[in-house]
């Protein structure tokens, strides 16, 4: 079967794949749509370290092929979107309803892929740039059938990602002032879960001028450049400071743009061992800065509560699909991205 494999050096759509069966508590997946984030890239940069040779990709949706057993919420012939969520739900963590933190579903990747007679590795627990993944039965979320693949996939990270920094880290409120730094495909979900949790001022702030009709669309009251215009339109400060790229500089801006009792929070993926500073005297005004770990979500509680906004007209995931790609020309969906010309590049299958 296809998919995209990196193996150290360079990245290629191999034909050559195979994937193991379900085994107990599993379910394989057919993907029909993945999503190309920029954490895929990362793993390819070094930004993310990862044991290779890997198939990439971690934002997906498809149909079920088969389950393993003992599953019994999804059967053959439903419609998913996966989440990389592979914890326990056993552990404390578990029970007290935050699997992000499940150490089970941390750092152990492995390797129900093969090639050529040799393991390969899963990135995320996923591995959705794939024909055909295997995933535990709880990262296999059932979603109703007239929601377009293309779009669902979306929700796995990018919707997960955004709109729960904002509703399950954040906790925005109705009234709150929000700014976002970045409006990628995980800024653009900040901003409409800022939009769907009442916030009052919502500011997006980008470098692209290009993308401020979309950051409107999305939620955004207000458009900048850089944060330097950020104080003139909120005098004190933010409430709530999302920082979507992953620079040091800009968290630091991002901290800076805190008004009293302000929570910065953490969303872009810096290099591993990158530091930043602020000032300290500047926290005691009860300010946080808040790490947010996939949205500090529960995807089978927030995956159906998305879809239903989406249905509702609330929640935007079509806007999100930019273009749509047939696998074989993943590096025309690079080359696309890393050049800002989309906001989220859909792999299809």
């Amino acid at each position: 079967m296809r998919g995209v494999l990196f193996d150290g050096k360079r990245v290629e759509v191999v034909a050559d794949l195979e994937v193991r069966e379900p085994g107990p508590g599993e379910v394989a997946v057919a993907i029909a749509a993945a999503g190309l984030c920029h954490s895929d890239l990362s793993v390819v940069d070094g930004t993310i370290p990862f044991p290779v040779p890997v198939v990439l990709g971690h934002e997906g949706a498809g149909v079920v092929a088969a389950v393993g057993a003992g599953v019994t919420h999804v059967a053959a012939g439903d419609h998913v979107a996966l989440s990389t969520l592979a914890n326990c739900g056993t552990c404390a963590e578990c029970d007290r309803g935050r699997p992000t933190m499940c150490r089970q579903a941390i750092g152990r990747p492995g390797q129900p892929f093969a090639r050529g007679g040799r393991p390969v590795f899963q990135f995320a627990a996923n591995s959705a740039f794939a024909e055909r993944t295997v995933v535990k039965a709880v990262q296999a979320v059932r979603i109703p059938k007239d929601i377009p693949l293309s779009s669902a996939a979306l929700i796995g990270c990018g919707v997960l990602t955004g709109v729960g920094a904002v509703l399950n880290r954040a906790k925005v409120d109705r009234g709150d002032s929000v700014v976002v730094i970045g409006t990628g495909g995980i800024g653009l979900n900040v901003l409409q879960g800022a939009r769907i949790a009442g916030a009052l001022r919502i500011v997006a702030v980008d470098a692209n001028p290009a993308k401020e009709a979309v950051a409107r669309q999305f939620g955004a009251t207000d458009f900048l450049t850089s944060t330097e215009g950020v104080r003139e339109l909120l005098p004190t400060g933010a409430d709530h400071v999302f920082e979507c790229v992953g620079r040091v500089e800009l968290v630091r801006q991002a901290v800076d743009l805190l008004d009293r009792h302000g929570q910065a929070v953490l969303l872009g993926t810096p290099p591993a061992g990158a530091e930043a500073s602020f000032v300290v005297a500047s926290m005691f005004l009860d300010k946080s800065i808040l790490g947010c770990r996939y949205g500090s979500s529960r995807p089978q509680r927030d995956i159906p509560l998305y879809t239903e906004l989406y249905r509702e007209g609330r929640l935007l995931l079509d806007e999100l699909v930019t273009q749509t790609y047939p696998v074989e020309e993943f590096e025309r969906a690079v080359a696309d991205a890393e050049a800002g010309k989309v906001a989220r590049g859909v792999l299809t299958f």
